[in-house]
């Protein structure tokens, strides 16, 4: 085990791109923590940092180093996992990488169910655009993503995959509500809400309305999509979101429609986890029950 903690401080001092703010991090001095790198070093053959004047950085053999590292400290919690299985009480720690769209509602409801059976699991939930979700699992930051249009999929594992259609969200009282159908032009022709570019939504927005004389001219761009949805409760504007984060719609005074798809394609919604790993039991287990509550959705 002693290997091993050699290893997970190396990957601390990465991070921190410091041997002096590991060590402060760690609650060790800085002489005894780069005494254990260089240990490290010369008993690996090479040198793995880089020594900048103001602190340190992987060099190519750090950077093949760390890869093996994550798989190390993966497979350990993996491992941990399964013999606690063994006794039947199942524990572990479950990391999601997710768009913005699953926070309000559908995360927090799956990860109770989850936690309802099994107390001794925690979590953590970060949110991430498209790009950084699938970022996030190449380098064992989170365990799964969940996102909506991701863009590389190069070391993404689909487990589950359902479409979802661009909806408007608007106040019941708006002009559009009335509509026995709804156009993109019609949302665009009045005062509209829409997400800053990193998200999926706007890369569908932009999609439909490239080459056309439909055009995006919106009175407010913004990263979040709650401060987007409780703008159109105060001006007669529309925002546009996923209905997996707006289901069920609380607010009364909200109403959302969909839009023809004729004018907006669907996007894909992703459940994945990085190509080739094999998740700890619980991850794995979690990753089962969301692929479920997806199909249920989709079905629906």
């Amino acid at each position: 085990m002693r290997h091993l903690q050699t290893l997970q401080l190396i990957r601390d001092v990465a991070r921190a791109g410091s041997i002096r703010k590991a060590a402060e991090d760690l609650n060790i001095t800085s002489s005894a923590l780069n005494r254990r790198i260089q240990a490290f070093e010369e008993e690996f053959g090479t040198q793995i940092f880089e020594r900048l004047p103001r602190g340190v950085r992987l060099n190519p053999a750090g950077e093949l180093l760390m890869q093996h590292i994550r798989t190390q400290i993966s497979d350990l919690e993996r491992i941990r996992a399964q013999v606690a299985d063994l006794s039947g009480e199942r524990r572990g720690h479950i990391s999601i990488a997710c768009s913005q769209a699953l926070t309000p509602i559908f995360l927090p409801e799956q990860i109770a169910r989850y936690r309802a059976e099994h107390p001794r699991v925690t979590f953590s939930v970060r949110v991430r655009d498209r790009a950084d979700a699938e970022h996030d699992l190449s380098t064992f930051s989170s365990d799964l993503a969940l996102v909506f249009e991701p863009v590389h999929l190069a070391d993404f594992e689909v487990i589950k995959a359902i479409p979802q259609p661009v909806t408007a969200v608007m106040h019941v009282d708006h002009p559009l509500a009335r509509k026995p159908e709804l156009r993109l032009r019609d949302c665009l022709d009045v005062p509209h809400v829409i997400p800053s570019a990193e998200y999926g939504v706007r890369h569908l927005l932009e999609m439909a309305t490239n080459g056309r004389s439909l055009k995006l001219n919106p009175v407010v761009e913004a990263d979040s999509f709650e401060m987007m949805r409780q703008y159109v409760l105060h001006e007669r504007a529309v925002s546009f979101q996923i209905p997996i984060g707006l289901r069920p719609t609380r607010d009364p005074r909200m109403l959302v429609r969909e839009i023809v798809p004729r004018d907006i394609r669907h996007g894909l919604l992703l459940l994945g986890q990085m190509k080739g790993r094999t998740l700890p039991v619980a991850s794995a287990k979690f990753a089962l029950q969301l692929a479920g509550a997806l199909e249920a959705i989709e079905a629906g």
